[in-house]
């Protein structure tokens, strides 16, 4: 364990200042009403190309095409099409959840808005439910859960390394302008806490994104209730076939279901209608299954023996490195980190937020970003 065995955001943001958006679920505010100093907005040329701009009070957006003064868009409304110095036209709007996923800080590779669609849909994850999530890597995934859920849900999030929950701590405030109060992040090894801290039965659903969920069976049967979901987000074939042998072997789940989520893009012109030439094809293994109510057992097509029999010699050959696990750099993580926590900072001040308490044991307020490396697609803005 590499910090406290629990840091819970518990603080609620400052009631909104004169002016601002009505108070509503949380993040309401900053998805409404017009552009804010703090807030990031996605500008969008003539050409399809998009850039995304953290707004400043004198900031401005520097481009090889001429510059945009910030106060060309604060207190405008989202939607609004302006000119910079050089009479190029970009259209402003906030960004969306898939927009703001595949450009925020990150320190691990993130689950990609598809896949994050189809875990809240397959796993029923409904308006206060009561998740456990393992792996939280950048928070992606974090931030969808915690919009199912709603205020009044609970999703109790555990992550080995704590540089992983600073940057998943700053990019889900700056989704939500501030903590959320259905969140609760705990520094730890499932497998281990999960027993401590959370009651037998008392669990809805479990989300595990994680390098050997099947290492975590044990512990999840535990605290999922009877008829719970456990859903499994995996990489590689060979992840995916041990989990589901080890869901079979335990006993206490139904029958795994295994699939994988592939998008394609179409182009749309008058008469000109066709596929894309590229798409988001495979991202992961998608992997769930029920819990069965203590003493059941599980109703299964009998299998022949076959070559899908396996020994404990072919497990023994799985390794982290045959797979390619690249381990992040403890510096990657620590920037990643601070720019996380600084767009975290201007997002509960756009919104009249605030981040205090969410920081564990350091200072009230999170520290200011340094500018960090722009986001794929992003052009140079100076403050």
């Amino acid at each position: 364990m590499t910090g406290p065995a629990d840091q819970t955001a518990t603080t609620s943001p400052a009631p909104a200042p004169a002016g601002a958006a009505p108070a509503g679920p949380r993040g309401a505010a900053n998805r409404r009403g017009p552009f804010r100093a703090g807030e990031r907005v996605q500008l969008t040329d003539e050409r399809g190309r998009m850039n995304t701009v953290t707004l400043a009070d004198e900031g401005e957006f520097h481009s090889h095409r001429g510059v945009l003064p910030h106060s060309e868009l604060i207190g405008r409304p989202e939607g609004t099409v302006v000119e910079n110095s050089a009479g190029f036209r970009y259209q402003a709007l906030r960004p969306l959840l898939k927009d703001f996923v595949l450009s925020m800080p990150r320190g691990a590779a993130v689950v990609y808005p598809k896949d994050a669609g189809q875990i809240v849909t397959m796993a029923d994850i409904f308006p206060g439910a009561r998740v456990v999530e393992a792996g939280v890597g950048s928070g992606a995934l974090s931030i969808s859960l915690l919009r199912a859920v709603g205020d009044e849900g609970h999703l109790h999030s555990f992550e080995r390394r704590e540089e992983f929950a600073d940057i998943a701590r700053g990019n889900v405030e700056t989704m939500f302008g501030g903590p959320h109060p259905a969140w609760r992040i705990s520094i730890g090894d499932l497998a281990e806490e999960l027993g401590e801290q959370e009651e037998p039965g008392s669990v809805d659903r479990v989300v595990l994104d994680m390098l050997a969920p099947w290492e975590c069976l044990d512990a999840v049967a535990t605290a999922l209730a009877p008829g719970g979901v456990v859903i499994c987000y995996v990489a590689t074939v060979t992840q995916l076939s041990r989990t589901a042998e080890a869901m079979r072997a335990d006993g206490r789940f139904t029958e795994p279901d295994a699939s994988e989520t592939m998008v394609r893009g179409w182009h749309v012109e008058g008469l000109a209608v066709r596929p894309d030439h590229r798409m988001v094809a495979h991202t992961g293994f998608l992997i769930s299954a029920r819990r069965l109510a203590d003493g059941s057992e599980r109703l299964a097509p009998k299998r022949r023996a076959s070559k899908s029999e396996f020994s404990q010699e072919d497990l023994d050959a799985w390794t982290p490195v045959a797979l390619g696990e690249r381990d992040v750099s403890g510096k990657k993580l620590r920037r990643a980190g601070r720019e996380a926590l600084g767009l975290a900072e201007r997002a509960a001040r756009a919104g009249g937020g605030s981040t205090a308490g969410v920081l564990g044991d350091g200072p009230e307020t999170a520290p200011q970003a340094p500018a960090g490396p722009a986001a794929e697609g992003e052009e140079r803005e100076r403050p």
